[in-house]
């Protein structure tokens, strides 16, 4: 991705989508929330935020709507997807120049600050994020949350059913692992919770269009 500043109206949103490069994006003003697969972000001028290439994520800007310089990913990436930086007006005038090091000296400004919202969307997602095998009906009833209002409320804050959710955490999962891994794509599936290979093929596919074998290739 290139660098680019893109405009956002208040109140607009955003629907859930991914990008096939990964690349981060710095508020430069106004702010938004995102809903993604790493759970969801109040994101505000002078934070940036980064996504790994086929993260999906929603946005939904604020009342002032948002001014957002997006950069390539820097070589290294970032320990967490939710920082500040202290000079985003430094990063502006190198990305007119020079994309590639603006990304770059945004990582080296990166300071990690999570703003995570703590709604039940958001402690569902957290805890499929832990364990994709959880049970959606017991958690529900642990939480006392009728099991339609957990799938239209989850929907409503992450764009996405919480069972398209937790599918799509797990094939993250087995494509992060697919550049080292050295067993069958039978037993990837199996460690990643997957029914079988072919399971594992379709929801990589969905991801990325490519198959689990020439991505490993």
């Amino acid at each position: 991705m290139s660098t680019a500043i893109s405009l956002h109206a208040a109140f607009e949103h955003m629907p859930r989508h991914r990008h096939a490069q990964g690349y981060v994006a710095l508020v430069l003003a106004g702010g938004y929330v995102e809903a993604g697969d790493r759970g969801r972000m109040r994101v505000k001028a002078g934070q940036a935020v980064f996504h790994a290439a086929h993260e999906s994520h929603q946005n939904e800007f604020l009342g002032i709507g948002a001014q957002v310089l997006n950069l390539p990913m820097p070589a290294g990436g970032f320990g967490e997807p939710l920082g500040e930086v202290r000079d985003p007006d430094a990063i502006v005038r190198l990305a007119e120049r020079d994309p590639v090091q603006a990304a770059e000296l945004l990582r080296q400004d990166f300071r990690a600050r999570a703003e995570r919202l703590d709604d039940w969307p958001d402690l569902l997602a957290a805890a499929l994020a832990a364990d994709p095998a959880l049970g959606l009906a017991e958690w529900a009833d642990a939480m006392k949350i009728a099991p339609q209002s957990i799938s239209r409320g989850f929907r409503r804050a992450f764009g996405v059913s919480p069972k398209r959710y937790r599918l799509e955490l797990r094939a993250m999962q087995a494509l992060r692992q697919l550049p080292g891994w050295r067993g069958s794509i039978a037993s990837l599936a199996a460690d990643t919770g997957f029914a079988d290979q072919a399971h594992l093929t379709r929801a990589i596919v969905a991801l990325t269009g490519q198959t689990p074998k020439r991505l490993a290739g």
